[in-house]
């Protein structure tokens, strides 16, 4: 399998492996990888699939997307990642082997598909366990080390700095937005005494934090001296790993593969949503794909209009759902890539009006005629929605979820009626509720569930530099940690 860039790999060498691009992030040419085609799922494969556990789905998955890593191996870095011992925070009356169980809602109809199990409580580490596996395993086989940098709105860091804490040959350098995070959230991250872990709280916003990682992977010079990688969605790996759970989702809501469902995804920089898209170009059987959003609707205001409108940093909202504050979704550049027939020009030339600050308008083109062929539906939530589901969802389903599954679910009951009567839709769950307590204690007046392994967390003492969004203070501080 051999891999390309959205922008066509102006002045770089053609169509790297998986283990050329694992560790690099974003292309030289500021372009995001994908496979040069997707692999097509047979109807045996279906049939075959359907009766596998998660680890063995992944490596027959991943399988098809890294071939430059013997199968055997690949196969124990699977086996290593997906255990119940890792995802050990299953609710009560899920199966613990089940990883990704689904609680249905409304049985087969309506349930969530729980991803939260990890050690950080957030669907990020479905793909940072393997992350942080696949790295060790490259870094040892090369001899080479990697000081990754990423930016968070909340629950990549944590999962990165997780799945990365005491692997040999790796420094994680995490930026977040200094303030903007729940307590848990700061907590999770900040409290992690390790010699390899180093937190930046930048005094902006998120998309602050993502222009900065995007900047020091631009300066290909810095990049190559001080071997920074990248953690975030945009890196390739992530949303490799992402698409597993789509199949195993489809699995547990359906009775055959001739049946159809639908998911609804609360999205903030379109990497969950975008695994789903791929997953849906491969042959799985997804009715539709439904995008939810927060307040900062920018994803919603493109899939309802046709124009992407990336909001400045003043004009982004500080919100209930956090995780979700983002405007300029890294990922969507994928999903546009396919949009307009793979043609990396177009995309270049969308970007480079989107990097300069400006929004791009497809409603005059035939993109946006081909929008229906992809099957998005979108919609958006506010904290008075979150509130407002989180309570329906108790009372009615004796669930309590978190405020960003409950943008999800606000969104899932408006598209449900739509959709036909034997399509199950499955919300993606984000993240177990105490990592948004004082949302839960506002909306239901009670404390959410804790594990027992994170019991007083926030008193931990917390290690973080707090600095002004600049690339070279940021630089600077790297060049200071290697």
């Amino acid at each position: 399998m051999k891999y390309i860039s959205t922008r066509g790999h102006a002045g770089q060498p053609a169509n790297p492996q998986f283990c050329d691009i694992l560790l690099g992030g974003l292309a030289p040419d500021g372009g995001l990888y994908l496979p040069e085609t997707y692999p097509q799922v047979t109807r045996a494969e279906l049939d075959a699939w359907r009766s596998l556990s998660y680890a063995e789905l992944a490596f027959a998955i991943l399988s098809k997307f890294i071939t430059d890593i013997p199968a055997a191996d690949l196969k124990a870095i699977c086996d290593k990642t997906y255990t119940a011992d890792t995802y050990r925070h299953a609710r009560a009356g899920d199966d613990p082997a089940d990883i990704t169980p689904v609680r249905w809602l409304e049985q087969g109809r309506l349930g969530l598909l729980e991803l939260s199990n990890g050690p950080t409580l957030a669907f990020k580490d479905m793909a940072m366990q393997l992350l942080g596996n696949l790295f060790e395993y490259v870094l040892d086989k090369r001899g080479e080390t990697i000081n990754i940098l990423g930016a968070t709105s909340g629950d990549t860091g944590s999962a990165a700095e997780y799945a990365m804490r005491g692997k040999h040959g790796v420094r994680v350098f995490m930026l977040s937005p200094h303030g903007k995070m729940s307590a848990f959230q700061r907590a999770q991250m900040y409290s992690l005494q390790d010699d390899n872990i180093h937190n930046i709280a930048v005094t902006g916003m998120f998309d602050d934090a993502q222009d900065i990682v995007k900047a020091v992977s631009n300066d290909h010079a810095f990049k190559a001296k001080y071997k920074i990688g990248a953690v975030n969605s945009i890196n390739w790996a992530r949303v490799a790993a992402q698409i597993v759970y789509y199949f195993k989702g489809y699995f547990a809501a359906t009775g055959n593969n001739d049946q159809q469902v639908a998911f609804c995804v609360p999205s903030g920089n379109f990497g969950n949503i975008c695994a789903g898209h791929i997953a849906r170009q491969m042959g799985l059987p997804v009715a539709k794909l439904i995008l939810a959003t927060n307040e900062n609707d920018v994803l919603d205001e493109f899939f309802r209009s046709g124009i992407y409108r990336p909001r400045k940093t003043a004009e982004t909202y500080v919100t209930s759902s956090p995780s979700m504050d983002i405007s300029k979704a890294s990922n969507f550049e994928r999903f546009v890539y396919d949009l307009v027939g793979r043609n990396p020009e177009i995309v270049a030339s969308l970007w480079k009006q989107v990097d300069a600050g400006g929004a791009f308008d497809l409603t005059s083109t035939p993109h946006f005629g081909r929008l229906g062929d992809f099957a998005f539906a979108s919609g958006r939530s506010t904290h008075a929605d979150r509130l407002a589901t989180i309570r329906k969802v108790y009372a009615d389903y004796a669930t309590m979820v978190d405020t960003h599954t409950a943008d999800g679910l606000k969104v899932a009951f408006e598209q449900l009626p739509s959709l036909p009567a034997d399509v199950p839709l499955l919300v993606l769950e984000t993240a177990l509720p105490v990592k948004f307590a004082e949302t839960i204690r506002e909306a239901l007046d009670q404390e959410p569930e804790r594990p027992a392994d994170l019991a007083g967390i926030e008193t931990l003492p917390q290690r973080v530099e707090v600095m002004a969004p600049d690339v070279e203070a940021v630089k600077a501080f790297i060049v200071a940690h290697v």
